[in-house]
């Protein structure tokens, strides 16, 4: 029995199995534990696809099991974040925006969920993403709730429980995970500090902002990937 063939769909279920935990998070709004499981299921979602190059066991099962994963910790969890934000922000005399828009929060899993079935047949996303990735939008989401809890700003906290910004978020979301938009890889294939200046760049900032600014940091770190990715763009057809 060749026990190496396994460990990469192993540890996709350890992914599979953080979502949920997640979920049950969400659902107690302990919105910290569930954004901390997310970000081990990450984690193990990025060691999956290392382990399986890593002893050459690459299988189509381990494709669709790694989307399936990624469905409820990336897909489902970011929804279900969104759709709690809503019921907090509504008001409780507004019946339809109480009872029935909150469930509009889960256009994030279907837009995660277009992504992730595009992403198994689009064969441009070897080197680079098309769209935003369906973790970074995970990450963006889950970090709402506790910008709103651990931010001293009033402004800030009116903006994020204001129902048409929860909206616009959440078609951006949508819209972002499946966009044309090409995106840089953060994964180094080889030790060049020239060919990887940009993702050097970008994470040496990130990890600044998260220093000087934490749980505040994330959702403009997703938000600069994108424009840095943009701007390269721009740059790279000059």
């Amino acid at each position: 029995m060749n026990i190496k063939k396994h460990i990469p769909n192993l540890i996709t279920l350890i992914n599979l199995f953080c979502g949920c935990v997640a979920v049950v998070f969400v659902s107690e709004q302990n919105y910290e534990m569930a954004f901390y499981m997310v970000c081990l299921g990450i984690f193990f979602d990025f060691f999956d696809g290392f382990f399986a190059r890593l002893f050459k066991v690459s299988s189509p099962l381990g494709l669709q099991l790694d989307s399936l994963a990624d469905m409820v910790t990336s897909g489902v969890v970011p929804g279900y974040i969104m759709y709690s934000l809503f019921v907090k922000s509504a008001n409780p005399y507004d019946i339809i925006g109480s009872t029935f828009i909150p469930f509009l929060g889960f256009i994030v899993t279907l837009g995660s969920c277009y992504r992730l079935a595009n992403f198994n047949i689009d064969t441009r996303q070897t080197d680079s993403f098309i769209g935003l990735p369906t973790p970074a939008n995970a990450l963006f989401i889950l970090s709402l709730p506790l910008v709103i809890e651990f931010s001293d700003s009033l402004m800030i906290l009116e903006i994020l429980t204001n129902q048409w910004v929860l909206l616009a978020i959440t078609f951006c979301s949508a819209y972002i995970l499946n966009a044309e938009v090409p995106l840089f890889s953060l994964k180094i294939k080889k030790f060049s500090l020239k060919e990887n200046a940009l993702q050097i760049a970008f994470l040496l900032i990130s990890f600044v902002l998260l220093v000087l600014l934490h749980y505040i940091a994330i959702p403009l770190i997703i938000v600069f990937y994108v424009l840095l990715s943009v701007a390269n763009n721009i740059f790279s057809k000059q």
